[in-house]
């Protein structure tokens, strides 16, 4: 098992920045990829970005590339995701995932990933 810890969420105003945390702990070494997903009211999950544990090869979406930065610790026990110039249309629950199965590069589908965190709440006033 793997347990996914988020921290780091709040409210903003929109051109601000928030730095998100997810502590992962129990059977890590499983895992090679992490990924960020939100969750807006009324929304289906979105991917935010991904990043390998072992490479540190990253994929951002389209809608933060530029905004949103993807990044782990050196011990591969906490990824974090740099959120700047953040938008109203940015507000979401934010979920941190691992995923076990072994492939060269992070995938993108919810539905590719073992284990979720708890999730974060982001709200961007304008």
């Amino acid at each position: 098992q793997v347990q996914l810890v988020e921290s780091g969420g709040g409210l903003v105003q929109a051109g601000g920045s928030l730095r998100l945390s997810c502590a992962a702990s129990g059977r890590t070494w499983t895992m090679y990829h992490m990924g960020w997903f939100r969750q807006a009211p009324g929304k289906e999950r979105e991917f935010v970005a991904a990043i390998s544990w072992n490479r540190g090869n990253t994929y951002v979406a389209d809608s933060v590339k530029g905004r949103f930065t993807i990044s782990r610790d050196s011990a591969k026990t906490t990824v974090y995701l740099q959120m700047n110039s953040l938008k109203a249309e940015d507000t979401a629950v934010y979920y941190c995932a691992a995923d076990g199965t072994p492939l060269l590069f992070p995938r993108i589908g919810a539905s590719d990933y073992d284990y979720w965190g708890q999730g974060t709440q982001v709200t961007v006033s304008s």
